[in-house]
């Protein structure tokens, strides 16, 4: 059994996920996520989906994105 490194919980099939050369163990999908995923940098939520660039930043959507941001087109 491998503990979570999200939540702690000890789970006899969990599941590891390598990102950048590190490896992390998690007991289900949303630990992945809350420890994984990048969160949106106007509003906080985790972005889950491909989401927006932005320079250096990650924005959940369009909308999140500053205004001095976004390349005109």
């Amino acid at each position: 059994m491998a503990a979570c490194d999200t939540c702690g919980n000890d789970y006899d099939t969990p599941m590891t996920v390598t990102q950048h050369g590190e490896t992390h163990t998690f007991d289900s999908f949303e630990c992945a996520a809350h420890l994984m995923a990048p969160t949106c940098a106007h509003c906080g939520v985790r972005v889950l989906g491909h989401g927006t660039r932005a320079g250096s930043s990650v924005y959940c959507c369009e909308h999140c994105v500053p205004e001095d941001a976004r390349v005109a087109t």
